[in-house]
């Protein structure tokens, strides 16, 4: 064969070769080791979410996933490692509503979350408690917001660091009840933990998984929860809603991204055996008993979920009008 008909038969072979090699990489995958980069702090929700995803697609894969972590700047110094990386399915990114919400609050980042990086899957949201050291004259939110306002600037809340879903959940706490407490930020969350637990600051808003067992040891006091109804865990603490914030919703949700470029395959790959681990009975049990619930979605859903909580976010950094 020569001429024209040649010519359109070579062009149709190198435009099916990438695609070809694609589906090659993504049969064979993985063949080594798989890194998952936390950018949050040992023992948080999503260290030891990556760790529990990392174990099952371990069995899944017949290959390591080693969960790394990489903390720092609000969670921008370990997105950018990850961003950075190979595009080969090797390294992948553990994120959460952090990443989303550093897409305005801290416009310096060396990266741009959804040109850099691509999404895989969603994993799980929980809903936030809003707590007090016991010493805190306040047994309601109502008498939280009313010492707050009576005490401008002199109480503390505590967070995991600039941009987190604490921090976030927190200044929008304070724009809808018209109230002024100071933000302390701490390296993570299990020192933000430590600092509301021994009354260096007065309030902290975590995640229910988290803090549930120091509620249950009267560490700290429960005021309100953040989501829309009332936590299967904390089922006597009423929503923000009902204790007198109308409207006050915030939740932290975790999920998987991989460095822009990684081939579609493996991405595919991936959000199949991740939708398939948290439907596994055992994870949806242990979930349902710390107040977490699995979010299951395509990267294409995915990716439409995080542009719009990224405008979120835009809008609530708008608002409290906070400087990176």
């Amino acid at each position: 064969m020569t001429g024209p008909r040649f010519a359109l038969a070579l062009a149709a072979t190198l435009l099916a070769a990438p695609n070809l090699a694609s589906q090659s990489l993504a049969q064979d995958y993985p063949t080594r080791p798989i890194k998952i980069i936390v950018p949050f702090g040992a023992g948080g929700p999503a260290d030891v979410t990556a760790r529990l995803i990392g174990n099952v697609l371990q069995e899944n894969f017949g290959q390591p996933f080693v969960v790394e972590n990489r903390t720092g700047a609000g969670g921008v110094i370990g997105t950018l490692e990850a961003a950075k990386s190979q595009p080969d399915g090797y390294t992948l990114l553990m994120m959460s509503n952090t990443q989303t919400a550093n897409e305005s609050l801290v416009p310096q980042r060396k990266y741009e979350l959804m040109r850099d990086l691509v999404p895989i899957a969603p994993v799980n949201s929980s809903d936030l408690v809003i707590v007090v050291h016991p010493s805190v004259p306040a047994k309601t939110l109502q008498e939280f917001i009313a010492l707050a306002k009576s005490q401008p600037g002199k109480l503390n809340y505590a967070s995991s660091g600039q941009g987190t879903p604490y921090h976030m959940a927190g200044e929008l706490f304070k724009t809808m009840a018209g109230i002024d407490v100071v933000h302390v930020p701490y390296r993570n969350s299990g020192e933000a933990r430590s600092g509301v637990i021994g009354g260096q600051v007065q309030m902290m808003i975590d995640a229910v998984p988290a803090m549930a067992p120091n509620i249950a040891e009267n560490q700290v006091r429960a005021l309100a929860t953040t989501g829309k109804a009332r936590s299967s865990v904390l089922p006597n603490v009423p929503t923000a809603s009902e204790a007198g914030v109308p409207g006050y919703e915030a939740t932290i949700w975790l999920g998987l991204m991989a460095p822009a470029g990684t081939p579609k395959p493996v991405i595919d790959k991936l959000n199949a055996a991740v939708n398939a681990a948290i439907k596994r009975p055992d994870i949806v049990k242990l979930w349902t008993e710390q107040g977490a619930v699995a979010m299951s979605m395509t990267p294409q859903e995915f990716d439409k979920y995080l542009r719009s909580d990224i405008v979120k976010w835009a809008e609530v950094v708008k608002q409290f009008g906070d400087k990176p």
